[in-house]
């Protein structure tokens, strides 16, 4: 484990209870959000390992037949469950179907499926999506880091194995390497990548202290509960998973899914810097942004105003947009304002250093 700090107990255990279903004495959850997903959803509720306690599948105002499938898998899964003797960690159900009565977007299912969770006192929730992409098999090695106490978020990353994305397709590759780098400055998180794995894990503590009420609901909830998380010092690993891409239809149009979660990353970058600057060393980096801030923004508008100057002066009779200098040469316009960017830049780029020194402890992968 490279995740340095205190390691904290997130185990909960709930006593009195048959354990048969329990992962190492902790309660385990797993939330399913589904929209459209009719052919995948019922395979991804049947093969969930056989030590989860509930499974909160959430249909997000679905136009076929998910919710349907739903219903039928939960009716045959709590009815075997019933019959072998097993009550799902205590719980008098392990399947539990949910239905949004209008959309509300991934986010909002996840949301939903977290908020059950943390009223039923689950120790660890993680997230599998309905569409069938995330191996159950590999449940487990998300979920570990969280029961052993050495994390309080888990997250898969896709691609951290060249095998991985290679198979990933280059729209969707491309997307994640940028959003990636913007949620690394959002979060301050810059030991994690592919924030765009819905393949995660949560732990109660984190579930009732990161305020999960106001998380993003639409795609780019996962960027948005990243930055939350570190706001509120909550250590967060990276583990190796692979997706499985088969039939199922992308529901993210990525030409406005990236402008739309890089502004909600720029939102919640500002709101983290004014929270979190309890430490000399925090006070400083935000010091060192909105200074570079600062810089860039006058440098930029000093460029544009130069600019039009300059086309104003060559259209002139006569005209010529540089300066003269003492032996007759001319000093180029641009020179004038490349200080005052360059610097801005410069603290940019320290603000940047001191973030990731700052969360050095607090987020890492488990290889």
């Amino acid at each position: 484990m490279v995740v340095a700090g205190e390691v904290r107990d997130n185990r909960r255990v709930r006593t009195g209870l048959d354990t048969a279903h329990m992962y190492e004495e902790t309660t385990v959850g797993v939330v399913v959000p589904a929209y459209n997903e009719e052919g995948f959803v019922g395979e991804v509720i049947e093969t969930l390992p056989s030590y989860v306690d509930r499974v909160y599948v959430i249909d997000d105002c679905s136009t076929d037949g998910t919710w349907a499938e739903i219903r039928r898998t939960a009716e045959r899964v709590n009815d075997r469950d019933d019959g072998s003797g097993d009550d799902a960690g205590g719980f008098d159900r392990r399947v539990v179907p949910i239905q949004h009565d209008e959309n509300r977007g991934v986010g909002g299912g996840i949301k939903t499926g977290y908020l059950r969770a943390r009223r039923d006192d689950v120790g660890v929730t993680a997230v599998m999506g309905g569409d069938g992409q995330m191996d159950p098999n590999q449940l487990e090695a998300v979920i570990a880091p969280i029961v052993a106490g050495e994390a309080d978020y888990v997250k898969g990353n896709r691609l951290l194995s060249a095998d991985d994305r290679e198979e990933m397709p280059g729209f969707r590759y491309v997307g994640n390497v940028i959003l990636s780098y913007l949620t690394k400055i959002a979060s301050g998180y810059w030991r994690i990548g592919d924030p765009q794995n819905g393949y995660t894990a949560i732990s109660l503590a984190a579930l009732e202290g990161v305020g999960i009420e106001e998380m993003f609901e639409f795609y780019g909830y996962c960027n948005d509960l990243l930055v939350r998380l570190s706001a509120n010092d909550y250590r967060v690993v990276d583990v190796p998973v692979s997706a499985r891409y088969r039939d199922e239809e992308s529901h993210i149009d990525y030409r406005t899914y990236v402008p739309l979660v890089s502004l909600m990353l720029l939102r919640t970058f500002l709101w983290r810097l004014f929270v979190r600057r309890t430490t000399k060393a925090e006070a400083a980096r935000s010091g060192l942004y909105v200074g570079g801030a600062i810089g860039v923004g006058m440098g930029t508008l000093t460029a544009l105003r130069s600019r039009k100057r300059q086309g104003e002066t060559t259209d002139a009779p006569g005209g010529d947009a540089t300066p003269a200098l003492a032996d007759g040469g001319r000093l180029p316009s641009r020179v004038r304002r490349v200080p005052i960017l360059a610097v801005g830049i410069v603290l940019l780029l320290c603000a940047m250093v001191a973030d990731a020194a700052i969360n050095r402890a607090l987020n890492g992968t488990v290889e």
